[in-house]
Parts: structure tokens; sequence; C-alpha cells
């Protein structure tokens, strides 16, 4: 029994189902370019559709400027979603008043109609409550599929769940499952890879981390305040000085609480932050003055693989260096894959998420072999950092 209301709990039939999406995908031209979030709903939109409900799609897209603004319709998204579900969607064009009532109203047993962008009205986001008055009239049920926006306390995200029954869909399901499978029940021992630019944007994560894990790989920039903290020359490699105590606080709470922190053995160093730029491999106390750390080293890679070994769950967010140069992606790509060939085998789980972690093991072509993606970025993060998810904590079984 999960600690929070599912579909397998809702009657959906005949019933009008404001279901929460997060179909903020990227467009060109009028047009979807990636519709993986599309797919990652499709389930959720047929299920209650097949179930008999009336489906109402609900979300956000952009940033417009508290109005109507063409440029972030949903009606190209809308059509994207009937193509990837294989069934029409409808299109109405506000998500409140009249306009939506009547395309509601003439909605049978089944059928999907997609409402405007929410943020087209600026009280969306400030949770208004006569807004949420306003959308709540149009369904009988709340539905939230959007774990990507379950951080935000807005109206669509948190505020219909205080005043009709609230469920939250396959795809939140998913997610909530595999985290927690993760970070609260996980298979011991369990390591997480926390890699990126900067430690100022990971101090909470990593605080909440140690506390969870038995072993936090670091890797990435941030790598580099840590090996400045240790005393190694880092060069002109991104760094951030100030932190360097904090840096030093971290491992000694690692050491005082029995937990291992894994860093760097040696690194692919280069004068110039670009692909194929010359490049050698250094050990820590041999990077030049002009040097950058772009990359974790050969013997670091093979020392995190051998750790990748001894583990049973392994939670990913963020690259090794610059994965996005060739040939600075290495570190990335071969831990990845080698994460991904123990996951295949059933020897690892493997859950990820954060943008850029996604585009680096997207890169390594190792994603689908992961055990869990999560398309999620802040709210991945925030939940990885101990917070609470207001579009979470809502649908949870009193």
């Amino acid at each position: 029994m999960t600690a929070f209301r599912t579909l397998d709990q809702a009657d959906v039939k005949d019933k009008r189902v404001l279901v929460r999406l997060d179909l903020n995908v990227p467009t060109e031209n009028g047009k979807v370019t990636d519709v993986t979030r599309i797919e990652r709903a499709a389930p959720t939109i047929t299920e209650l559709a097949d179930k008999g409900a009336k489906v109402i799609l609900l979300s956000h897209f952009g940033r417009p400027k508290g109005g109507p603004d063409p440029k972030y319709s949903l009606a190209p998204v809308a059509q994207a979603v009937g193509e990837v579900i294989g069934r029409p969607v409808g299109f109405a064009a506000d998500c409140i008043g009249a306009v939506a009532e009547q395309a509601v109203a003439a909605m049978k047993p089944g059928d999907v109609l997609c409402l405007e962008n929410t943020r087209f009205h600026k009280e969306e986001e400030k949770n208004d409550p006569a807004f949420v008055k306003q959308l709540a009239q149009l369904g009988d049920v709340w539905v939230n599929d959007a774990f990507s926006a379950a951080h935000r306390a807005h109206a669509s995200t948190e505020g219909l769940g205080h005043v009709l029954p609230a469920y939250a869909g396959r795809s939140m399901q998913a997610e909530l499952e595999a985290l927690t499978k993760a970070l609260e029940q996980p298979k011991r021992p369990v390591a997480a890879v926390v890699g990126g630019a900067k430690v100022s944007g990971k101090l909470d994560l990593l605080g909440n981390l140690l506390d969870k894990v038995d072993v936090l790989i670091i890797g990435g920039g941030m790598a580099n305040t840590f090996l400045a903290a240790q005393g190694h020359p880092v060069g002109k490699s991104l760094c951030e000085p100030d932190l360097i105590p904090t840096a030093n606080d971290i491992l000694a709470k690692a050491t005082a609480s029995g937990k291992q922190i894994l860093l760097p053995v040696d690194a692919v160093v280069a004068e110039t932050f670009a692909a194929n730029a010359p490049s050698r491999v250094a050990g820590l106390d041999d990077v030049g003055p002009n040097e950058m750390i772009l990359d974790i080293g050969p013997r670091s890679v093979e020392h995190v693989v051998s750790e990748l070994e001894r583990l049973k769950t392994v939670l990913w967010n963020g690259p090794f260096g610059a994965f996005e140069l060739t040939p600075f992606d290495t570190g990335t790509v071969t831990v990845a894959e080698a994460a991904a060939e123990l996951t295949a085998a059933g020897k690892l789980v493997t859950v990820a998420g954060g943008g850029d972690t996604v585009a680096a093991l997207n890169h390594a072509g190792a994603a689908d072999r992961f055990t869990y993606i999560s398309t999620a970025g802040g709210a991945f993060l925030e939940w990885l950092e101990g917070k609470a998810l207001p579009g979470v904590d809502i649908l949870k079984t009193k």
C-alpha cells in the first residue's frame, strides 16, 4: 500500500477528471520537438479515458507575463498529445470561464480535452483561492501527474487537492515509488553520484544525502572545490574558494559518521575549454597554473567503476566532467555505461534525474538501461534535498 492515493482508489467512470500534466515541452515553429513528457503522461490519459472518464488536461507552458500570449498557447501541444495517444484531443481557448465550461459540458465519457495554459492567469502561480474554485468547477476529481511541477504550490499543482478528491497519476506514482525505493528504502550499500558545476547550488543536497547514503561520489566542477580544500592545486579550474571551509565541514562530517566520500584521484586537464583541445592526464598535485580540470582521469574512472560493482543502489545527479565536449565526456560515458550494464544484469538499482544528468546519460547511450530516469529538474533535486513537495504532500493518505 503506497502512502499516497493513486488511480487504483479513484472512481472515475462518467466523472469529469482534471488531470494536471507537465506539458511544458520544447517546441520550434509551433511544432513539439520532444514528446518525452507527453509519452510519460500517456498511460494516465489513456487509462482514465478507457475507464469512461471525461479527461480534462491542465498544464502550464513557458513563462507568459501574467496574460494570454499566442507564443505560449497549448494548442499545438494538444495536437501532439493526440498524436501520441492515438485519439482526438479537443482544445479550449481558456482554462476557466464560459469557454472552458462550454467545452467541458460538451464532453462525453472517454473524451479528452486540453485547456489553455494555466499561466495565462496570474492567479495560477499565486494559488489564488478564487481561481482554484473556478478550475474546480470544471471537475469532480483531480489527478496530479506532474511530478516535475510538484515543488510549486500553484493552483493547478496543489490548490485543487484541497477542494477535490485528489490522486496521483501513473507517472507521478512511478516517480514517487522509484525515488522512495532509492532514497527512503534502498537496497544497501547505496551511493549518490553528485556532479555539476558548483557546490553552492547543491549544499542542501550534499547535507541530506550524507545522512541517507553510504558513499558520496563527487565529480564535475564541484569536485574541484573539495580537491582545493584538501590542498591540491586546481589551476584555472572552476572552483569556489569561499566554499572551501564548507567542503572541509562536509568531509569532516563524513568521517565522523563513517561515510565514504569518493573524490577524483587524477584528472584530465587542458588550457582551453573547447572540444578536442590539447589535453593530458594529470596527478592531483600536478595541475599547472594555466590548466583546467575538465574530466576525471582514468584511475578515477576505474576507482568509481569498481565501487559500483560493490553497490546495490545508485542515485545519480550531475556529470563527472564537461561531457558536452569531446574528449572530456570520457569519464561520464564510461561510468554511465558500467552502471547501465550492472543495472541490465540485475545487480544494481539506478535512479537518475536533473536536466544535465538526463542529457549526459542520453549522450552516453545509457539512459534506457537505468532503472528509472526522472524528467523532473527542480522537483527531483528538492526531493533529494529532503524538502517537502506541496504537489506530493497533498496526495498523501492521511
